[in-house]
């Protein structure tokens, strides 16, 4: 397939970049920059502040992986927030609004969305693609993130959400993150630890997106989430395991909030049990269903 994506210099862009090119698919990243790092020979740049993309190379594409946005790391201003909003809806709706005027408009697009749809979840109540939406900042972001790709569908192209969880990897994210604490001996649970920690690893990510792009029959939300969610304490246990590390200093939220502010609450303190229960109905096989397993795979290989 001929697949174009934004996002592809981020984190989970690079290694679909790689994998997707390893399985014999032409990638055309789609860039801010003039500069095209990776060995395609062709980019297509865009300016979603500024209404701008080359619309012309976008023809012709059978799949668009939409994955850029404001990060969401760092404390959250007024501005930030209406950075990361924006950033969101604005390069959606531009991309959408494009495929939908395309002579020749790809089979389908995969655009990223979060796990923040579902809000904060007490406790071990677990919820899937079928549960009701829910009310945090964040979940506001996701409704209006999903809602920017309807001139897409309203065009016919098939649409799925990838409502991402914890993403875990070596190179960034939030394990990358932990890693330095944790491998010094001062890692430890954050708050009583019994928030849940819905994550995946990065190898099933590019899994998945493979996966989409074969299963015509499969649009609409998708979590893209391990189908073993943890705690915090446990997940904070078993990366301690991994590393041969103790996990005896806990972060208070009263610390975490004086650190991160607002983003404290939304990401680190609360949590949520979310099941991959599309993957699974449809016959997805996770190669990293369990966390140490992922763990080990990722730190160790």
């Amino acid at each position: 397939m001929k697949i174009a994506i934004t996002g592809a210099t981020g984190l989970v862009g690079t290694e679909l970049v790689n994998q997707l090119s390893k399985q014999g698919h032409e990638i055309t990243p789609i860039l801010r920059s003039s500069h095209n790092p990776f060995s395609t020979n062709e980019h297509i740049h865009w300016n979603p502040n500024e209404g701008i993309i080359e619309q012309d190379k976008l023809e012709g594409h059978d799949a668009v992986i939409h994955l850029a946005g404001e990060s969401i790391d760092g404390r959250w201003t007024d501005e930030k927030k209406k950075r990361i909003l924006s950033s969101r809806v604005a390069g959606t709706t531009l991309l959408s609004e494009t495929i939908a005027r395309l002579k020749n408009p790809p089979k389908v697009l995969l655009s990223a969305s979060g796990i923040s749809y579902y809000g904060n979840q007490e406790g071990d109540h677990a919820v899937d693609e079928s549960s009701p939406v829910g009310s945090d900042f964040l979940t506001q972001v996701v409704v209006e993130w999903e809602k920017s790709t309807k001139p897409a569908e309203a065009a016919g192209v098939r649409v799925v959400y990838l409502r991402f969880g914890i993403v875990l990897s070596k190179e960034g994210g939030a394990l990358a993150k932990m890693l330095t604490p944790f491998q010094i001996g001062v890692g430890g649970k954050i708050g009583h630890g019994k928030q849940m920690m819905s994550w995946i690893a990065i190898d099933d990510v590019a899994g998945v997106v493979a996966y989409l792009l074969k299963h015509d029959e499969i649009s609409g939300p998708i979590n893209m989430v391990a189908p073993n969610p943890v705690n915090n304490e446990t997940f904070t246990k078993t990366l301690g395991e991994v590393l041969n590390r103790p996990t005896i200093l806990p972060l208070t939220p009263s610390m975490l909030r004086l650190i991160f502010g607002e983003v404290a609450d939304e990401l680190l303190i609360n949590g949520v049990k979310v099941l991959p229960t599309r993957l699974q109905e449809t016959g997805y096989t996770f190669k990293f269903p369990d966390l140490k397993e992922a763990l080990i795979h990722l730190l160790k290989k």
